[in-house]
């Protein structure tokens, strides 16, 4: 937990599991609302500097983060496949696609431009200055929890606001490396601000409640993001908000259906399907689904499950046990209600899974 430059080791902890082996990985700092409350009056108190810095100047920073972030690719890609499951392969991609938030937000804060707009006067010209929202407030979710961090961070502190930022409770320690090296790149003191916490909720209602906090950032469940937006209501804060989907693949019968069952047992499959892109629901027209069917299910039977640092897996661990269950009970509805079971349809517990 990072506030005001400061790591706070004087707190209590709560533990980091590796979702593949179920051994515990790390202790991280368990923040209350005392701490986001804190973190935030921080953040206020950093704001005037940073948003009067220069943008060449916050650009540099950005940059600077950036580079660090590809120097130690495999070193936070470790991190991730330890704590978040997915396989190694996927995590160097992600922090990439991370690295490159920075980058691209490096740039956009030199093109904050203005305008003038044409007045009814010939005496009167109308300027418009862009200026940063002020504090704001980020919650990230634990599927993607490098590239989730820089593309809230990356926007905000090139605008010249400051933020407080809360990560999932699942994988605090990917963003403990990302605020690591936001320092190292020269951030100065207050301008980000980290809060983990076991307990999420004390946490959110602060970030809603607070009357520094000008805006929040939320990507994570529809359910979840209805009740933070309406209790930002009474303040009017800004809100961004990237909530779950719930996504159609549909294949008709003019379509090749082996193309499209390879297409689908990607989209489905990827990040062990803890994806807001993957499909819930898959309709194939009936002349087409025998083919479909039969390539679907030897894609599916080939793919092989277990920890994310061996490379011969090609999918991760789901991230705990209430994620199993989950599925568990929604393979069990399924059937009940008709549906035949091609390929799995129990929890794994060979190639070491039984531990995680």
């Amino acid at each position: 937990m990072l506030i005001n430059g400061e790591w706070q080791t004087d707190t209590p902890t709560f533990p980091v599991f590796n979702p593949a082996t179920g051994e515990e990985i790390g202790q991280v700092a368990d923040g209350t609302e005392q701490d986001a409350t804190r973190g935030i009056d921080a953040a206020s108190a950093a704001l005037p500097a940073w948003m009067n810095e220069t943008a060449y100047a916050r650009s540099a920073v950005l940059y600077r983060a950036y580079q660090l972030m590809l120097e130690r690719q495999r070193e936070l890609a470790e991190l991730m496949t330890r704590e978040q499951g997915k396989p190694l392969k996927a995590s160097m991609n992600e922090v990439k696609y991370a690295a490159d938030f920075l980058l691209w937000f490096a740039e956009e804060a030199k093109r904050v431009y203005g305008e003038t707009i044409p007045s009814a006067r010939s005496d009167q010209r109308f300027l418009v200055q862009k200026q940063a929202v002020g504090v704001v407030a980020a919650v990230t979710p634990w599927n993607y929890p490098i590239s989730m961090l820089t593309r809230k961070l990356g926007p905000a502190l090139a605008a010249g606001c400051t933020v407080v930022l809360k990560p999932a409770e699942s994988t605090p320690l990917c963003a403990i490396a990302v605020f690591k090296i936001l320092e190292e790149a020269g951030l100065p003191a207050g301008v980000a601000n980290l809060v983990t916490a076991s307990d999420p909720k004390p946490i959110g209602e602060v970030f809603c409640t607070h009357p520094a906090v000008r805006k929040l950032t939320f990507t994570g469940s529809t359910a979840v993001g209805k009740h933070l937006a309406q209790a930002c209501a009474p303040q009017l804060k800004r809100v961004s908000m990237e909530l779950g989907g719930h996504a159609p693949f549909i294949v008709y019968d003019d379509a090749d259906p082996v193309h499209a069952a390879k297409g689908v047992s990607l989209v489905k499959f990827l990040n062990t399907g803890q994806a807001c892109i993957s499909p819930n629901r898959i309709f194939v027209q009936r002349r087409i689904l025998d083919p479909f069917l039969e390539t679907l299910q030897a894609r599916v039977s080939g793919m092989q499950a277990g920890d994310g640092m061996d490379p011969a897996n090609s999918i991760g661990p789901l991230i705990n046990e209430s994620a199993i269950e989950k599925v568990d009970r929604q393979v069990q509805d399924a059937v009940s209600h008709g549906a035949t079971l091609l390929a799995g349809g129990s929890r794994l517990t060979e190639n070491g899974l039984d531990r995680g």
